[in-house]
């Protein structure tokens, strides 16, 4: 376990695209597999979590062909809907990965797989996509609820789903079922959640259409998704995007980051608590619209965070919460009970690190409260091995008074390898 010291910053300035869409990655790893013939991937994000797709898929027969560097070519030769054999997967640390695969397997003829990984993994539940997929007739085993979870091929048909809770994990898993099942399979949302799997699947030719507030797939014979292309995200983006909000002085450019509309609700949030954000349309990268975003400081006030804002935002609500700490005001944050089912507890590691710094700070059953003080402290924040957390004290400490030192820092390399990095060279002005 690293630790790194990050101290009070002068302005933020320069540009950088931040690293490719975890989301999209995994996705793309995924339905390139499930497709016949190659898929060329263009900026597949070179990470812990996505690298455990890779080896995932490799597993079930999928051919991968990485270039000296992995982002920028990427081959896979898939194995067709009905083609990936019988093996055991690491997942690693990926939550993605654990939770769409089992879609696609379930509906196999014969066979059997079983997912497992690490500590973190074994305490991330599966019964949410596991009780939909035994409704579709799915033959799955999970040890309470958690991995590991075994997947026995079956014949699965397809069912009309009201999704409990807004996931698009869970939707995913079952779009992939659904591809394999008898009959139509809908899929409800009470609130939309990120929709990169159903314009993927559309791509590659899948019957897929939104009706409503549902999704619907019907049995597919082949996919064809043949190129993909993976924006910048917006996950990894929002870091800088609130370091260059709360660092006086601060000018920030960041490139070719994906703006799905499922995907902004971090942007929308902090505009509206009065940040300085400029959008600027740079068209579509494999159906995925993209743009540049250019920040600056400006005073910022509290607001409430809940409802139908909380799906679109629910990676970046633990930025929300810095943020929060130097408005004007209360903030409440609701309606984000799936933050307790994270990498970690993100509601008691967000209130606890920000607390550790001097923030007002109190967890509540499905959210935060945050009372904002003008500014940070400063101190030591433990990630506890979640790299949204390690990412956060990072920018906590250019913001603070006495500045952060982040224990377990490394955890970062999950989603975002060279993090520090990129932070540091914006520190020296691009």
């Amino acid at each position: 376990m690293s630790s790194s010291r990050f101290e009070p910053a002068g302005p933020l300035r320069g540009g950088l695209r931040p690293p490719s869409d975890k989301s999209i990655s995994h996705r793309a790893a995924l339905i390139a597999a499930m497709g016949e013939g190659e898929t060329r991937i263009e900026g597949y994000l070179d990470a812990a979590d996505t690298r455990s797709t890779l080896a995932a898929v490799a597993a079930l027969g999928v051919g991968v062909e990485a270039g000296p560097e992995l982002g920028r070519a990427l081959t896979v030769a898939g194995v067709g809907l009905r083609g990936p054999r019988p093996a055991a997967i690491d997942v690693g640390n990926a939550g993605t990965l654990l939770r769409l695969l089992p879609g696609w397997l379930a509906g196999q003829e014969a066979g059997e797989w079983t997912l497992d990984g690490d500590d973190s993994i074994r305490r991330r539940p599966v019964d949410r996509v596991a009780l939909p997929l035994r409704e579709m007739g799915a033959d799955v085993e999970a040890r309470e609820g958690m991995p590991p979870l075994t997947v026995r091929g079956a014949a699965l048909r397809g069912i009309d789903y009201e999704m409990p809770i807004a996931s698009a994990q869970v939707k995913s898993c079952l779009l992939f079922a659904g591809l394999l099942a008898a009959g139509s399979t809908r899929i409800a949302e009470g609130h939309p959640s990120r929709d990169h799997t159903e314009r993927m699947l559309a791509a590659a030719g899948a019957p897929i259409e939104r009706a409503g507030g549902a999704v619907v797939v019907r049995p597919a014979e082949r996919l064809e998704p043949r190129r993909i292309d993976v924006p910048a995200d917006i996950s990894s983006a929002a870091f800088f995007v609130v370091a260059a909000a709360l660092v006086p002085g601060s000018e920030v450019v960041l490139e070719g980051v994906g703006v799905n509309p499922t995907r902004t609700g971090i942007l929308a949030i902090l505009e509206r608590m009065g940040a300085s954000i400029e959008v600027e349309p740079e068209g579509e990268h494999g159906g995925e619209p993209v743009a540049r975003l250019r920040v600056r400081p400006s005073p910022l006030r509290a607001t409430d965070v809940g409802g139908a804002e909380v799906p679109l935002a629910i990676d970046e609500l633990p930025l929300v919460a810095l943020a929060a700490c130097f408005a004007e005001g209360t903030t409440t944050i609701r309606d984000a009970a799936e933050l307790r089912r994270k990498e970690s507890d993100r509601v008691e590691t967000v209130a606890a690190a920000l607390r550790a710094l001097g923030g007002a700070v109190e967890p509540t059953a499905d959210g935060l409260v945050i009372t904002g003080t003008g500014g940070l402290r400063g101190g030591i924040v433990r990630s506890h091995g979640d790299h949204r957390i390690a990412m956060l004290g990072a920018v906590a400490g250019l913001a603070a008074a006495d500045g952060v030192e982040v224990e377990g820092m490394d955890a970062a390399a999950v989603s975002y390898p060279r993090f520090e990095a990129d932070l540091r060279s914006l520190l020296g002005g691009g």
